[in-house]
C-alpha cells in the first residue's frame, strides 16, 4: 500500500475524527439556481441519447422487460441482479434486509461496516437509481411515458436524503452512479410536460451538490482505494463538467476529471489487458464505465490519451478469451453483484452484452450477433473501427501480468489463475482451476456472498476453502488479516503451458503458506477432450494434510479418481455456492485429502 497510502489515511482519519473534514462538506446550503429548464433545452449539450429518439433502436414490445418495470413501479426491486425485495416508498436509508433506519447525521459519522446495521449494500443499491434504466426502456419500447414517476422518485430520495447527511452520502461511488441515472432521465424524458422548471432548478440543485460531494472527496478514491471506485468517480467528475458547463467549478471537474480518469485507466488496467483487483466482475464494471466515457467524449467532439483505448482494446481481448460460448466467466475473485448499466435482459453472469458495447465502440463491429441493446444506449453504434474485430480460436493463452491460464478446446474452457501478485489481492485462491463444458461451469468458484456478515462466512467466501485448488489442514494460503487485507501474498514462481504428446498441460508453482513455512505448491493440469489430469504436489513441510478441494457444479456429473487406490480418503460436506450478492446457495464440496505431499487425481466429465 506504502507510504503514500499510509500517510494519507493517518491524516483523513484525523481529519474525521476532529470534525475538519465534516467541514468540508456542508449541511443544508443555501439554495441557488444556474439555468431555467428552457434555457437548458436550447442549449444542452449533447449526451449519449437524446430525448427519447435513441439512434438505431427499433421499438420492440417486451413482456419480460414491461412485467419487470411494473414489478418496480409497484414498489419492488431486484437486489444486486439477484432477489426481488419490496421496499418502502420512502425507505431509502432503510436497510430492507434487518429493518434497520440509518440516522440522518453527516456522512462521516456513518461506518461502513456494523453488525447492528447490517451491509450498508442494501441501502445504497435502491439509491444508485438502476431501476430507472428499465423504466426508460419500457417507456421507449411501449411508447408510455412515466417520466413524472421517475420525477416522484427522484423527489422522494431529495426529501430523505438531505446534502452530506445519511448513508447515502457515505460513499463517492454510489454518489456517481446516481449521477449517471439521474442524467439519463433527465435526458430521456427532457420533453415531457411533467419536466417543470421547479422541479429541473430542484434536481439540479441537489446534482450540484453531489458533483461538489465527488470532488471534494476524490483523493480518497484516488489514494486510499484506487479501484473501480475511482474510476467512476473522475468520470463522473468529467462528465458533469461537460454536460453542466455553467457550473462554478465545471471547467475544473472536467479538466481534472478526465486526466485523472486517464491516469487511473493507465494504472489499473495492466497492458496485458488483466485488471488489478482480480475480479472478473469489476472487470466489467471498468468494461462498461470504458464504454460510456469512450462515446460520451466522442460525442462531446473529445478524446482521451492512447492508453485509455490500448487498454480498453486489451481488456476486450483478454475476457473475449475468457468468456465462455454461454457468455459467463469464471466468478474469479470479488463479486458484489456490480452491473452499472443493464439496457438487456441478459443473466447477469453473462457478459455478452458489456463486452458487446465496447467491442463496437473500438471495431465498429459485433463480435456475437445476438439482441444487444447496450450497443445503443451508449450510442455505441456510431463508434470509429479504429481496432481490428477480435478473434477467439481454441488453443492456450497466457496473460503473465494477471496471472491467467486459458485453454480452449471446442466445448471445453479451462482457466487457470497463477498471480505474481504487485498489487492487493481479492482472495487466497492462486491456482485455482475453473472448468467450462458444454456451456456449464462444471468446476466453479463459489463466489463472495456478502462482505458485511459474520467472519467463518467472509473468509470461506474469500479464502481458498471456496476455490478449486489446495489447503494444507485448515490453513489460507495467506493470512488473513481485515475484512479485505491478506497478509503473506501467495507468488507466483513459475508458470507455462507446453504440449506433451500433442495435449496441452499447464504447470505452475507458488510460494504459498509461508505463515507456516517455506512452502512450495506446484500444479500440473493435462487436458483432454472430456477429462483432466490433476497433480499436485507440495515441498518445505511436513506434517500438514494435504487438502484438494472441487466444487463441482451439480448439474454435471464430475467424477474425481485417485491415481493410487487407498493413496486418499474422499470428504464430501455441505457449503455454499453464491452466483450473485447476498444470495447463497446450499452446495456440495468435494475434498480429496492425504498426509502425503503429493497427490494426482483424474477428473471426468460428459
Amino acid at each position: 500500500m506504502g507510504v503514500r497510502y499510509t500517510l494519507f489515511r493517518l491524516q483523513y482519519e484525523l481529519s474525521r475524527k476532529t470534525g475538519l473534514l465534516r467541514r468540508r462538506f456542508p449541511v443544508d446550503p443555501p439554495f441557488r439556481k444556474w439555468i431555467t429548464l428552457e434555457e437548458w433545452k436550447r442549449n444542452a449539450a449533447p449526451f449519449l441519447i437524446a430525448a427519447r429518439d435513441i439512434s438505431g433502436l427499433v421499438h420492440e414490445p417486451n413482456q419480460e422487460l414491461h412485467a419487470r418495470a411494473n414489478r418496480i413501479r409497484n414498489g419492488e426491486l431486484q437486489f444486486f441482479s439477484g432477489v426481488w425485495r419490496s421496499v418502502q416508498r420512502d425507505g431509502w436509508c432503510t436497510n430492507p434486509e434487518t429493518g434497520y433506519q440509518y440516522p440522518l447525521v453527516h456522512w462521516t459519522k456513518i461506518p461502513d461496516f456494523s453488525s447492528q446495521f447490517g451491509d450498508i449494500k442494501y441501502v445504497w443499491e435502491p439509491s444508485r437509481f438502476l431501476f430507472i434504466q428499465d423504466i426508460i426502456r419500457d417507456d421507449f419500447h411501449h411508447g408510455t411515458d412515466s417520466s413524472a414517476w421517475v420525477w416522484d422518485q427522484m423527489e422522494s430520495w431529495i426529501t430523505h436524503n438531505p446534502i452530506n447527511c445519511g448513508p447515502n452520502y457515505r460513499c463517492s461511488q454510489e454518489t456517481s452512479l446516481r449521477l449517471f441515472n439521474w442524467i439519463y432521465a433527465l435526458y430521456f424524458y427532457r420533453d415531457s410536460a411533467s419536466l417543470t422548471n421547479a422541479r429541473w432548478e430542484k434536481i439540479l440543485f441537489h446534482m450540484y451538490w453531489q458533483f461538489r460531494h465527488v470532488q471534494d472527496n476524490i483523493d480518497f478514491s484516488r489514494i486510499a482505494v484506487r479501484n473501480n471506485h475511482a474510476i467512476t468517480e473522475t468520470l463522473a467528475l468529467y462528465i458533469g463538467g461537460t454536460l453542466f458547463p455553467f457550473f462554478d467549478e465545471a471547467s475544473t471537474w472536467r479538466v481534472q476529471g478526465k486526466k485523472w480518469f486517464e491516469e487511473e485507466i493507465a494504472y489499473q488496467i495492466y497492458e496485458d489487458g488483466t485488471y488489478l483487483q482480480f475480479s472478473n466482475n469489476y472487470h466489467r464494471v471498468v468494461v462498461q464505465l470504458l464504454t460510456l466515457a469512450i462515446n460520451f467524449a466522442r460525442v462531446s467532439n473529445d478524446t482521451f490519451g492512447k492508453v485509455v483505448y490500448q487498454r480498453a482494446y486489451a481488456s476486450l481481448n483478454f475476457l473475449l478469451h475468457a468468456r465462455d460460448k454461454s457468455g459467463w466467466l469464471p466468478n474469479y475473485g470479488a463479486n458484489d453483484g456490480s452491473l452499472f448499466f443493464r439496457w438487456n435482459d441478459g443473466d447477469f453472469r453473462d457478459q455478452t452484452a458489456a463486452l458487446n458495447a465496447l467491442h463496437v465502440t473500438l471495431t465498429g463491429e459485433k463480435f456475437a450477433h445476438v439482441p444487444c441493446e447496450d450497443v445503443y444506449w451508449f450510442h455505441a453504434h456510431a463508434g470509429q473501427k479504429d481496432f481490428l474485430p477480435v478473434t477467439v480460436s481454441d488453443g492456450t493463452y497466457v496473460f503473465p501480468q494477471g496471472g491467467i491460464y486459458i485453454c480452449r478446446q471446442g466445448e471445453l474452457l479451462v482457466w487457470i489463475n497463477c498471480v505474481r501478485y504487485k498489487d492487493r489481492p481479492s482472495q487466497a485462491d492462486n491456482l485455482h482451476l475453473d472448468v467450462f463444458y458444454k456451456g456449464i461451469n462444471i468446476l466453479r468458484d463459489a463466489g463472495s456472498f456478502q462482505y458485511n456478515t459474520d467472519y467463518e462466512t467472509v473468509r470461506y467466501f474469500s479464502g481458498t476453502e471456496s476455490h478449486n485448488t489446495i489447503m494444507l489442514g485448515n490453513a489460507d494460503q495467506m493470512k488473513k488479516a481485515g475484512r479485505f487485507i491478506w497478509l503473506n501474498w501467495s507468488q507466483a514462481i513459475e508458470a507455462e503451458w507446453q504440449e506433451v504428446d500433442g495435449e496441452p498441460v499447464f504447470k505452475g508453482s507458488i510460494a504459498a503458506f509461508t505463515h507456516l513455512g517455506n512452502v512450495v505448491h506446484t500444479r500440473t493440469v493435462t487436458i483432454r477432450k472430456n477429462s483432466l489430469r490433476v497433480s499436485d504436489q507440495v515441498t518445505g513441510i511436513q506434517g500438514q494434510e494435504l487438502r484438494q478441494l472441487w466444487h463441482p457444479d451439480p448439474r454435471q456429473t464430475v467424477s474425481f479418481r485417485t491415481n493410487k487406490a487407498g493413496e486418499a480418503r474422499t470428504v464430501r460436506s455441505e457449503k455454499w455456492y453464491s452466483p450473485t450478492y447476498g444470495v447463497k446457495e446450499a452446495a456440495v464440496q468435494q475434498e480429496l485429502v492425504t498426509d502425503q505431499n503429493a497427490l494426482i487425481t483424474e477428473i471426468t466429465f460428459d
